[in-house]
């Protein structure tokens, strides 16, 4: 597939397949066409050639809003609506597939459980919640109608680090609880590494690497790919040097 905005290119020509239940997390700096790639699995960002397939099926036929549905998504912005509870944005998508409101409210409580946020947020509206329960809360809507895929655009990014490494670590159990296909872009090593079954690193539109973490940390051809897998081992190595100093 391939995405450009005028002149400039900035998907090219990429084709790749994620597995069933897979946790892929492409990789890469600001710029690379990660997010315009994600956007365009759920056609957000309609390719300007080439297809996505679903199970073997062509979604190019389908009506954006519709295939969204089916796919969850969710963003380092959140998205939730201001002036809806916690519950009313959770149940948003199953009320627009015309599900009956004793299974949406039963679906809310469930999805309060899963994302750990107690059942008295459900008629606060997001104002009054912290970073992490929005975010939780734009997990819970995105898992709403029982996707079997998900979109994550720096899903923690704007959290701080106690956080982000707390969600981090309960998606990925939701991910293997509720057998998702997880596609995350990132641009933190660290996470990518911790979180993903395999990765992907982009530049400049491409996919320059594709391997599991262990894989692409041992070797690789490229020389910035290098570069980016061995940047958590210096960042080891630094702390592990100040821990020395401070023992001396």
């Amino acid at each position: 597939m391939s995405r450009s905005y005028g002149s400039t290119a900035a998907v090219r020509a990429v084709d790749l397949v994620v597995w069933p239940h897979e946790f892929l997390v492409i990789l890469g700096e600001s710029g690379s066409g990660k997010t315009t790639l994600l956007k365009m699995i759920n056609r957000l960002q309609p390719p300007d050639s080439g297809d996505v397939l679903i199970e073997g099926q062509s979604t190019s036929g389908v009506v954006g809003h519709e295939l969204r549905r089916r796919i969850g998504y969710v963003f380092q912005r959140i998205g939730l609506f201001p002036h809806m509870t916690v519950a009313e944005n959770i149940a948003v998508t199953p009320q627009l597939l015309g599900w009956k409101a004793d299974d949406v409210r039963t679906r809310v409580d469930e999805l309060l459980g899963l994302v750990n946020l107690s059942p008295a947020m459900a008629d606060r509206y997001p104002s009054a919640l912290s970073g992490g329960q929005r975010q939780r809360v734009g997990v819970a809507r995105a898992l709403a109608a029982r996707p079997a895929i998900m979109l994550m655009d720096e899903p923690f990014g704007a959290l701080d680090p106690i956080t982000r490494d707390s969600l981090g670590r309960e998606y990925r159990a939701l991910h293997e609880r509720m057998g998702l296909l997880t596609v995350m872009v990132t641009h933190d090593v660290l996470e990518a590494l911790l979180l993903a079954d395999r990765l992907v690193v982009m530049r400049d539109g491409a996919i320059v690497a594709s391997g599991t973490p262990r894989e692409l940390m041992h070797e690789h051809d490229d020389a910035e790919v290098r570069k980016l897998m061995d940047m958590p081992l210096r960042q080891m190595k630094r702390v592990a040097a100040m821990l020395d100093d401070s023992r001396a």
